[in-house]
């Protein structure tokens, strides 16, 4: 059974920075594509960012330049590098796995970014 386990959110100050970080564990092959998506309360959940196996990557126009994507394939992780965080940042942030056409959620970790 595939499980992804979220880690590093938190409460920062506007300016701030944060690195989210998404392990997963459980036999899980050929990964395609992985994510960062987030939901705000009373909105629709979003991509953040994304990464093809290949090493492509897409962002939502309102953080690129201050987000960043990475992954380490030997520990099947994904990682999310926010910089200057905005409020406008604060959501519930879960990772994406997308393996053999079955999507993966994480549980969520909670982002929160005061003014």
């Amino acid at each position: 059974q595939v499980q992804l386990v979220e880690s590093g959110g938190g409460l920062v100050q506007a300016g701030g920075s944060l690195r989210l970080s998404c392990a997963a564990s459980g036999s899980i092959f050929s990964i395609s594509a992985m994510g960062w998506y987030r939901q705000a309360p009373g909105k629709q959940r979003e991509l953040v960012a994304g990464m093809t196996s290949g090493g492509s990557t897409n962002y939502a126009d309102s953080v690129k330049g201050r987000f960043t994507i990475s992954r380490n394939n030997a520990k099947n992780t994904v990682y999310l590098q926010m910089n200057s965080l905005k409020p406008e940042d604060t959501a519930l942030y879960y990772c994406n796995f997308l393996s053999r056409n079955t999507d993966y959620w994480g549980q969520g970790t909670q982002v929160t970014i005061s003014s």
